[in-house]
């Protein structure tokens, strides 16, 4: 088992660079997984309509999906195209320096199933996914900001000038139906993630669980409710945070998260309307407390309309506000403490305010399909990330004043093949 799952994960990982955490995200978690979920605003808690994004949001909609009581299988890709900006400025550095990104188009694959074990009542269904589900990253080597000589000899304009957190999840579910208004789910999700910050890549698990409910008062509602656990990776020599000459461990926590979802549909899905909510607590998160995350609450707005039964057309809205504010009237020539290790406070605000800026809000997204069999759909999505500014105030190394800020915005592309059988 363990096998097949690294080798999903490599498979994943292999087309997965820095550029997840600037398009379509909430914190650096997507939105959704496939070009359904995103092409509706990442909704999927209560009415997830393939097999990724029931395993992905709420492995007890396995058992109302509309490929039940068949089997189905879904293929999909996303390509990412980033835009980063970052500046410092102040008379300690001469004016203002800034650059744009090594920005990219960036590939996160997709795959999931989800197959009937029984026929009759009570119902089980199984399912596996695998997917790159969050990262972050910024890329600035070699560009105006990457001065490693810049205040002296070792002493750099920035850090955070390099950062790739990568993180794939495989997670095999299972579902069951004691009636035909309610089931419960369960997914076992097993992380391997990478993470770079310019001292080589350390690669590592993690592990979590995710329970969901999902029940539907009429033929026409649907409401559901899920809960993932957090999932703590910690990597190895990665970073030298005191410069003292060794490298040091970084924790990183995916934050656990409650999500709520409601759905109306009617007539085989020609009109579906879904909204989801969703919480997430970075601020206890290993690693993001560090930095500084707040507690991120998610809202989600979902709609599909089928003009004719063989085409779909899907919009939907995320917004989730930042859960990185800026710092202002920081003390640059104090020091602050990252992982347990203390380094001057410039240079932890360039590393959260550069390197880590995962800041998009509001995200809008569209979509279609079309059935070319009734066992064969092909679907398409897009999603835009608009533009936010990430400033931070204070004084630099010098002690002279000093304003960091990130401007990130970004547009990501989806397609994706469903099989039913």
């Amino acid at each position: 088992m363990k096998r097949v799952f690294r080798t999903l994960a490599t498979i994943c990982l292999i087309v997965m660079l820095p550029g997840l955490s600037v398009a379509a995200v909430n914190g650096n978690q997507l939105i959704g997984i496939g070009p359904v979920a995103r092409s509706m605003g990442g909704v999927g808690v209560a009415y997830p309509m393939d097999a990724i994004s029931a395993v992905f949001s709420n492995p007890a909609a396995m058992c109302f999906g509309l490929y039940c009581p068949g089997s189905q299988a879904d293929f999909a890709v996303s390509f990412l195209v980033p835009d980063i900006q970052s500046k410092v400025t102040g008379p300690g550095v001469g004016g203002t320096i800034e650059a744009n990104a090594n920005n990219n188009v960036f590939e996160i694959p997709a795959i999931g199933v989800s197959i009937p074990l029984n026929k009759a009542m009570p119902l089980w269904r199984l399912g596996l996914a695998a997917y790159g589900v969050s990262g972050l990253g910024a890329d600035f080597r070699g560009t105006a900001l990457d001065q490693p000589n810049f205040f002296a000899p070792e002493v750099p304009l920035i850090a955070g000038e390099y950062t790739n957190l990568q993180t794939v999840k495989t997670a095999p579910a299972i579902a069951f139906e004691p009636s035909d208004c309610l089931s419960f789910g369960l997914a076992f999700h097993l992380d391997y993630e990478t993470l770079d910050l310019r001292h080589g890549s350390s690669y590592d698990f993690g592990w979590g669980v995710q329970l969901g409910t999902l029940y539907k008062p009429t033929d026409n509602i649907s409401l559901g409710l899920t809960y993932i656990s957090p999932q703590n990776v910690t990597h190895d020599n990665v970073v030298d945070i005191d410069h003292d000459g060794n490298l040091d461990s970084q924790k990183v926590q995916a934050p656990q998260q409650i999500g709520f979802g409601a759905a109306y549909h009617v007539q085989a899905d020609k009109l579906v309307v879904e909204g989801d909510v969703k919480w997430l607590n970075w601020a206890n998160a290993n690693g993001y407390d560090d930095l500084d995350y707040d507690n991120q609450w998610v809202f989600a707005l979902g709609l599909q309309y089928k003009p004719i039964s063989k085409v779909a057309l899907r919009a939907g809205y995320n917004y989730g506000k930042s859960p990185l504010d800026g710092h202002h009237g920081f003390n640059g020539t104090g020091i602050s403490k990252l992982e347990g290790h203390s380094l001057p406070t410039y240079y932890y605000e360039t590393y959260r305010t550069i390197g880590f800026a995962t800041i998009l809000e509001h995200q809008l997204t569209f979509g279609a399909s079309y059935e070319l069999t009734p066992n064969l759909v092909v679907n398409i999505g897009y999603e835009h990330s608009f533009q936010n500014t990430l400033t931070s105030t204070g004084t630099d190394l010098t002690g002279q004043p000093v304003t960091l800020q990130t401007e990130v915005s970004g547009n990501t592309f989806d397609t994706g093949i469903i099989f039913r059988f």
